[in-house]
């Protein structure tokens, strides 16, 4: 009787140490998400100060509620490299390795709010990088389709995405300056059509492949200039009978298009 007592109460004892290391855990993980969440709300709160700052140039003084609120939930953490996770929610750009960086925020949000999006849009980036720029747009349209010519990056993002539940991200490895086609070498027939473009990196001059591709009242955002002058964040607008219009919004810097253009 003794030894059945013993037992049971020693099987007890590994229960509730179990349970109280489930317990730990949780709570760990919770503390985690929570320090998570505080820093993404600070980021939110910067990016506000910035638009403020900078609305002369941009001429607005907000930016629409569903961009602050997608970089209010995405987890830039998961978007930088290990060593990078505890600057991952300052305002600011940071290496990704290849010679590429994740923009600063308040430039991601801007660009974002500058193409005006609608719930049911198809957009195209050109640029993926970590896949950061694709995770915030991921949840403000209906599909995004998002071109990286290093192909290392490319395939880390299009994991990235996918393991977070990015699920109507399409990734693809190619030159960005030809736009969503089968074949650059070719350069004819794009095949598809997007109601906004937005290019996270900086090219010479603004490409005609994808103004070609952008639909009647869409919306085109891109950095214009080399990596040693000044660049210019420029708004390409068609309007509904196809006619564009340009606007410059803002000196940037990017890192340059590459590609064989």
């Amino acid at each position: 009787m003794v030894i059945a007592m013993y037992g049971c109460t020693n099987r007890l004892l590994q229960h509730v140490r179990f349970l109280a290391a489930v317990v730990f855990l949780m709570t760990s993980q919770l503390s985690l998400a929570d320090e998570f969440e505080a820093a993404r709300q600070q980021l939110v709160r910067e990016i506000h100060a910035d638009v403020l700052s900078t609305s002369a140039y941009i001429g607005r003084k907000s930016f629409n509620e569903s961009v602050m609120s997608a970089i209010g939930q995405v987890p830039r953490h998961r978007f930088v490299p290990p060593g990078m996770v505890s600057a991952a929610y300052q305002n600011r750009p940071l290496p990704i390795g290849h010679g590429q960086t994740i923009s600063q925020p308040y430039i991601v949000a801007l660009m974002t709010d500058l193409l005006e999006l609608e719930a049911q849009d198809k957009v195209l980036e050109i640029g993926t990088g970590s896949g950061y720029q694709a995770a915030v747009l991921s949840g403000l349209v209906a599909e995004v389709k998002t071109l990286e010519i290093i192909e290392a990056l490319g395939q880390q993002a299009r994991q990235r995405l996918a393991s977070l539940g990015y699920d109507n991200v399409e990734v693809r490895i190619g030159d960005g300056y030809y736009g969503w086609i089968d074949d650059a070498n070719e350069g004819e027939a794009e095949a598809e059509a997007f109601d906004a473009i937005i290019v996270t990196a900086a090219a010479s001059h603004i490409p005609p492949p994808l103004v070609r591709q952008l639909k009647p009242g869409g919306i085109l955002v891109i950095p214009v200039g080399s990596r040693f002058q000044v660049q210019q964040l420029t708004l390409i607008e068609k309007s509904p009978t196809g006619d564009v219009t340009t606007r410059q919004i803002l000196p940037v810097r990017f890192v340059p298009l590459t590609g064989r253009h």
